[in-house]
């Protein structure tokens, strides 16, 4: 099986002071996705974090490149790598998880030392890249934070949480109650049902008020944010 890699020449300054940020073209059989990275001022031993932005299936075809900004702000130590999937190439797509894991591969490479764990974190329909990636891809899952999900997509929560590599690391889900895309009503039974059945470090926290946007967490919540990706250096 064929893969390619291009690695853009030039850098893109980001908005954090010490950060860049490259662009990965990343190949693998049938889709061709643009790939994001921010690198912290010290590359060799920094955790690597995973976004999977959300709107999986829309026609933005490079919202990668951007939707991981933010992220690299609240984690200026850390590498941030997030893809784009789009349209019938979404997060639930083996291709997907084959560029994601390529591109882990890249960022290897680049900074000299292998990646053999990462850290996810999925913002809406993108959670069900977290549960995707950690049933298929070929990193060790370190931590999670899934923002404003739906496991309900998935399927039974119960049946779900049997997956072996489940257990391996944490689980962390933020919810609110005023999320009008996934009412809290039918997410929050999904989450409650999937922790009790995982019997490991899986943890839900609700705000009545909260929304389904990343900005609402990140401005009222970082406290929970923080404590759901606690990346460490290796």
């Amino acid at each position: 099986m064929f893969f390619a890699v291009v690695l853009a020449l030039g850098l893109v300054s980001a908005a954090w002071a010490g950060k860049a940020k490259d662009t990965l073209m990343v190949d693998v059989p049938g889709v061709r996705s643009a790939v994001g990275v921010w690198w912290p001022v010290s590359r060799e031993k920094a955790p690597v974090l995973v976004w999977f932005h959300g709107g999986m299936s829309s026609g933005n075809c490079e919202k990668g490149l951007v939707a991981g900004d933010d992220l690299s702000k609240l984690y200026p130590s850390a590498i941030v790598v997030s893809a784009s999937a789009c349209r019938e190439n979404h997060w639930a797509t083996e291709p997907m998880m084959a560029v994601l894991d390529r591109a882990l591969d890249s960022v290897a490479t680049l900074r000299k030392s292998p990646v053999g764990e990462v850290s996810l974190v999925g913002v809406s329909d993108g959670a069900i890249g977290v549960f995707v990636y950690s049933l298929n891809g070929g990193r060790r899952v370190q931590d999670r934070l899934l923002v404003s999900s739906n496991g309900n997509f998935l399927g039974d929560a119960k049946m779900l949480a049997t997956q072996g590599r489940f257990k391996e690391g944490r689980w962390r889900f933020l919810q609110g109650g005023s999320d009008r895309l996934y009412p809290s009503g039918v997410t929050v039974p999904w989450i409650d049902s999937f922790c009790r059945a995982l019997g490991s470090d899986c943890d839900l926290k609700f705000d009545q008020a909260g929304e389904h946007d990343w900005s609402y967490w990140r401005d009222k919540h970082m406290d929970w944010i923080r404590a759901a990706i606690a990346p460490k250096k290796k």
